[in-house]
Formats: structure tokens, sequence, C-alpha cells
């Protein structure tokens, strides 16, 4: 899509931050989002997800905030539900700043800047060191979620990373701070030491007595 030509509907969500790459499945329940649906349907099919801040419970059924920082999605399949609702599934798409808010009922929308990530080359020996090293993490929280580890085999390096940080047992607002990182290598290298703080045997774990 091109950015900054027409606004985005946005879905904020408190618990979820999508990345670039990924895809997720999304039960839309509520009748406004369920309109921005229809509405990104008939359109390009794209949304922009984002995380609410905190304090949100307040003002849920108005406006509550959400964190300017973005990702475009992509609705890939829709389904209508006998429940009234729709069960989607998206792919994030690109990271993008919101700039401002162009509507507000009955859903709101947002113009935005598509935020560009620092190039790197698959080939580039660090990067290939580093998607070893986080595979082996992937391994270890793919038997924590009972998932095929080797799954992941295949990923491109962005791809293995954002799917990583979707999955790693971290706090939403920490996933946020992965995002903003323009560059993918560093953000492997900070997902690395979370996930090897929250996974079992990692760091925070050694020397714990049985």
């Amino acid at each position: 899509m091109e950015t900054g030509s027409r606004p985005v509907p946005v879905f904020p969500l408190p618990g979820l931050v999508l990345f670039p790459h990924v895809v997720v499945p999304l039960r839309v329940f509520e009748h406004r989002y369920r309109t921005m649906v229809r509405d990104a349907l008939a359109a390009d099919r794209s949304i922009a997800m984002a995380l609410l801040k905190p304090g949100w419970e307040e003002d849920y059924a108005g406006s509550p905030e959400f964190h300017p920082l973005l990702c475009i999605a992509r609705i890939e399949d829709a389904e209508w539900q006998t429940d009234d609702c729709y069960k989607l599934s998206v792919k994030g798409v690109a990271r993008a700043k919101a700039r401002r808010v162009t509507r507000e009922f009955p859903y709101r929308a947002v113009l935005v800047d598509e935020r560009p990530q620092h190039p790197f080359s698959e080939d580039d020996p660090l990067v290939a060191m580093e998607r070893e090293s986080l595979l082996g993490q992937y391994r270890r929280l793919a038997r924590t979620l009972e998932r095929d580890p080797a799954e992941a085999e295949e990923l491109g390096f962005e791809a293995l990373v954002n799917v990583a940080c979707t999955l790693a047992p971290i706090e939403p607002d920490v996933k946020l701070a992965l995002l903003e990182e323009d560059s993918v290598f560093e953000r492997a290298v900070k997902l690395r030491e979370c996930m090897g703080r929250a996974l079992p045997g990692g760091p925070a774990s050694e020397g714990e007595e049985n």
C-alpha cells in the first residue's frame, strides 16, 4: 500500500504486537470492528494493528490511546461466523507510525508513514551466525509451546526474528520495543537476551534449586 496516501483503519488491542511477515488469527466481535473489517475487505484489505496504552480499560468503549508505532497488516482470510463475528487471518506487512487520526467513528483511522529498516544481507556471516543462535533459542521456545521446531528452519532471517518475537513469552511493551528497533540484526540480539531470561533453562534459572 502507499503509506501516507490515505487513512488506514486501526484495530487496537491490549496484548498483541504484530510484526511484518507474521500471520496471526483474530476473532472480531465488536460492532465497530466488524464494520471496520467490512470496509477493509471492500477496499485493499489493509488495517493497522496497534497496541493499546496502559489505562485503556477506563475508556475502552470510547477512544482509548494507542501507541503510535503500528504494524500495517493485510487481511489474508475472513470468515463470517454464525455467532455474528469475523474469524480473520491477518499478515503483518510493514512497520509504520501513526501521523494523524482522521476519523473517530465508528472506528478510528489514521494517516501513517512507513518506517524503513536498516538493510541487511542473508549472506552476511554475522547474520548467519545470529540466525543459528536464534534457531537454538527457537527450538527451546517451540518445546515449551508444543510446536514443531522444524517449522522455522526454512524461514528467512527477518521472518524468523519476527515469528520468534511474536511467540516469545515476553510482555507486550517489550515486544513493542523490539518492533521499534530499525535493525533486524539488533532486534534478534535483543530478542535472544529476552528469551534467555524468559525460557526455562536460561540465565535467570541458572543456580536455582529443583
